[in-house]
């Protein structure tokens, strides 16, 4: 197989540990928001890899990329991270934040960036089941007080915390859930604890 750049190798990685932590693999736009690139962005990144022979793509179809070499050399070297688990957050009606240490999870190098410090939160309620976020999810969160519109966000609304899509409008802040059951959170003063990086699911 023929070597891989620093990013094509990061981008490899970071399949392999998604596949492993989800047991399915990443779409494109989901590979491109993890590294803050375009669509077409990462979609030129697995070309490359599959051109180099490192997965096997099927055309047309979400969550078809296959790892044709399942670790790195790099990978192998690294260790998994210990990220705090800091209580719970709502994914339905803002809760009481329980910001208490429950713990540590380990994270693999990959699903996170090297630069960024992260905390990760339990996931109760149903309003982000259509983003694939599920009631009793583990939430991996990068640390951020600022966010762009379509992001899902940490946030905390009249010291209550909850994980909803971030919108910021012309005068006011939209909080969008995931679930046409759920109706969007208006509100003026909102203060963003951090950015979704990846979900944890046990089965």
């Amino acid at each position: 197989m023929k070597e891989l750049t620093e990013r094509q190798r990061e981008v490899l990685s970071f399949i392999s540990a998604f596949t492993k932590a989800h047991t399915y693999p990443p779409t494109i736009r989901e590979i491109a928001d993890h590294f803050s690139i375009s669509v077409k962005g990462a979609y030129d990144h697995l070309s490359a890899l599959k051109k180099k022979g490192y997965l096997r793509l099927a055309d047309k179809r979400s969550r078809t990329i296959e790892v044709v070499q399942d670790k790195t050399e790099h990978e192998k070297t690294e260790q998994p991270i210990q990220i705090p688990i800091l209580g719970t957050v709502a994914a339905g009606k803002p809760i009481l934040a329980e910001e208490n240490w429950e713990g540590t999870i380990s994270v693999p190098p990959s699903l996170v960036k090297k630069q960024g410090e992260y905390f990760a939160l339990n996931i109760r309620g149903d309003s982000m089941i259509e983003a694939g976020i599920m009631d009793g999810d583990l939430a991996v969160i990068e640390k951020r007080e600022t966010a762009h519109n379509g992001e899902i966000v940490v946030a905390v609304v009249d010291d209550a915390v909850t994980l909803k899509r971030f919108y910021k409008e012309s005068n006011r802040i939209r909080l969008q859930p995931e679930n046409s059951a759920y109706s969007p959170i208006y509100c003026q003063d909102v203060r963003v604890l951090g950015r979704l990086s990846c979900i944890i699911r046990s089965y």
